[in-house]
C-alpha cells in the first residue's frame, strides 16, 4: 500500500499522527508545507493524505482543489482546529473525503483513516476493499493443505502442579484484578472461565473480530482479546506465553474480564508457574510442523511482516526499527539455546507518551497502562530504568510467542517477524490454522 501523507506545519501533530497510524500497520510520510509535499508526488501518489487548512503559503483549501484536479480518486481528510462548519462544508464540497477537527480523537481518526483507505471508489468506479498493511497478493492468498501437519509429539501434554492465584491490575480498566489458575485433564486445552461461568477457548478461533484477518487492525491497547459473542477475556498474550514456554496444554483461567498485567511483563508468570511446577500427563502431546514458508505482509526492511519457515526445532527472529530511544534492534531466541524465564519474560511493554495519553482520553486504557508500560518521550525513556539495552525487541518475541499459542499446538519452526504488532502474529496464525484444516477436511 502507498503511505498515507500528512501535511501540517506543527512537527508535533506530524510526529503524532504518524506514530498512532504506524502503530496500526500503515506506512507515513510527513511534511510541513504545501510544496514539499507536492513536490513528493511526482514520486508517488498516497493512499490517503491527512491536510491542514492552515498552511503557510498555498493552503489547505487551495491544495485540496490543486489535488482533486490531478488524482481525482485520491481521498483528502482535512483538518483545522479553527475552522467552523462553514469551512468543513466547502472542504466536502471541493472533494474532502472528510474532515477533522482539532484536537484530533484517537477513535475518530482510525475510523476515518479506515474508512478512507478501505471504501473508497476506485478508479473504475467499484468499491476497493484494501487491508491495511499488505498488498493485493496477500489479500487474495490462501495457505493451502500441506503447509502445515500436526503430528504426535514425543513430548507429553502437561498441566500445573497446583491452583495458582495472582492479583494485579488491569491494563486497560486500571483496576484491581486477578486470576486462579488450576489443573485440567487431559484433552482439555487452555480454557478461561469468567466469573459469571462462561468459557471462552484460548485459541485463534476465539480471537475477537476472528473472521477478519486484519494485520493493521484497531487500536486495542496493543493487547489480544479473546471473546464467545457473551463476554471476552483482555490481555491475554503474556500469559500465554508464559504457557507456551513451558509446554502446558491443559489449565483452567478464572478470571474478571481483564489479566492482571503487573508489570507489563511475564516474569510473575513465570515465577508462579516455576514454583508450583508441571505435571507430565498419560497423553502425548501434538506440534505443527511448518512444511512450506507462510508469509503476511511484504519482506521488506522498511515494511512489517512475519513468516514462518520449516526449521528442525523451534527459535524466533526478531528485528525491530522504530524511533529513538529504540533504534534498530535484532533478537534471535531459540528455548533450546536461551532461557525464557532470564532473557525474555522480564522484557516490558511500551509506548509513547503521546499514544497513551491519548488512549486515556478516549477512555481506552486505565491507569494500569502507566504503571505496566516503558514510557517514551522526545527520544528518551521517561519513567524507568531499562532491564536489558535491547528490552524492546525482547518484549516483542514476547508478545508473538503468546500469539503463537492460540494455534492450539507447539510450533516446530522458525518465525522471522520485522517490526511487527499483535495484528500481524494473529494473522500469520490464522493462516496455520486455515492450513491444519483443511489437510483435515
Amino acid at each position: 500500500m502507498n503511505p498515507i501523507c500528512i501535511v501540517d506545519d506543527q512537527p508535533q501533530i506530524c510526529s503524532t499522527v504518524s506514530g498512532i497510524l504506524a502503530d496500526e500497520g500503515y506506512k507515513t510520510v510527513a511534511f510541513q508545507d504545501a510544496e514539499s509535499f507536492w513536490q513528493s508526488l511526482d514520486a508517488q501518489e498516497p493512499s490517503l493524505v491527512l491536510l491542514d487548512i492552515w498552511l503557510p503559503g498555498v493552503d489547505g483549501l487551495e491544495l485540496l482543489k490543486r489535488l482533486h484536479n490531478r488524482f481525482p480518486a485520491l481521498p483528502v481528510i482535512m483538518m483545522s482546529g479553527h475552522a467552523g462548519i462553514e469551512t468543513a462544508v466547502t472542504a466536502i464540497k471541493a472533494g474532502a473525503f472528510d474532515f477533522m477537527e482539532k484536537p484530533l480523537h484517537l477513535e475518530a481518526l482510525l475510523e476515518k483513516v479506515d474508512s478512507a483507505i478501505t471504501h473508497r471508489p476506485s478508479r473504475n468506479g467499484a468499491t476497493a476493499l484494501v487491508e491495511k498493511g499488505l498488498d493485493d497478493t496477500d489479500q487474495k492468498s490462501s495457505t493451502p493443505a500441506g503447509t502445515v501437519d500436526v503430528v504426535v509429539s514425543t513430548d507429553p501434554q502437561r498441566t500445573i502442579g497446583e491452583n495458582i492465584v495472582l492479583n494485579g491490575v488491569g491494563l486497560l480498566s486500571g483496576r484491581k484484578t486477578g486470576i486462579i489458575l488450576s489443573p485440567l485433564g487431559v484433552n482439555e486445552g487452555i480454557v478461561f472461565q469468567t466469573l459469571d461461568g462462561q468459557t471462552i477457548p484460548g485459541h485463534i478461533t476465539s480471537l475477537e473480530n476472528f473472521s477478519q484477518t486484519d494485520p493493521g487492525k484497531m487500536f486495542s491497547a496493543n493487547s489480544t482479546t479473546l471473546e464467545n459473542g457473551r463476554q471476552q477475556v483482555r490481555t491475554v498474550e503474556h500469559l500465554m506465553a508464559a504457557f507456551s514456554i513451558y509446554g502446558i496444554t491443559n489449565v483452567l483461567i478464572k478470571v474478571d474480564d481483564e489479566i492482571p498485567n503487573v508489570d507489563g511483563s511475564a516474569k510473575d508468570f513465570n515465577d508462579l508457574i516455576a514454583k508450583v511446577g508441571i505435571v507430565e500427563q498419560q497423553a502425548p502431546a501434538k506440534v505443527a510442523v511448518i512444511r512450506k514458508k507462510v508469509v503476511v505482509g511484504k519482506e521488506k526492511s522498511h515494511e512489517k511482516h512475519v513468516y514462518a519457515e520449516p526449521f528442525e526445532g523451534f527459535e524466533i527472529v526478531m528485528r525491530v526499527d522504530y524511533p529513538q530511544p529504540i533504534g534498530e534492534q535484532l533478537y534471535t531466541f531459540n528455548p533450546e539455546k536461551g532461557s525464557f524465564a532470564e532473557d525474555i519474560a522480564p522484557a516490558r511493554s511500551f509506548n509513547t507518551f503521546e499514544n497513551i495519553e491519548m488512549a486515556q482520553r478516549l477512555g481506552k486504557v486505565g491507569s494500569g497502562y502507566l504503571n505496566s508500560h516503558i514510557i517514551m518521550h522526545e527520544g528518551k525513556v521517561l519513567n524507568t530504568e531499562l532491564r536489558y539495552p535491547d528490552e524492546f525487541v525482547r518484549h516483542k518475541i514476547l508478545d508473538l510467542l503468546g500469539d503463537l499459542n492460540l494455534l492450539g499446538f507447539p510450533i516446530r519452526g522458525r518465525i522471522v517477524a520485522n517490526m511487527t504488532s499483535h495484528g500481524y502474529n494473529q494473522a500469520l496464525v490464522k493462516r496455520l490454522y486455515q492450513s491444519i484444516q483443511r489437510s483435515t477436511d
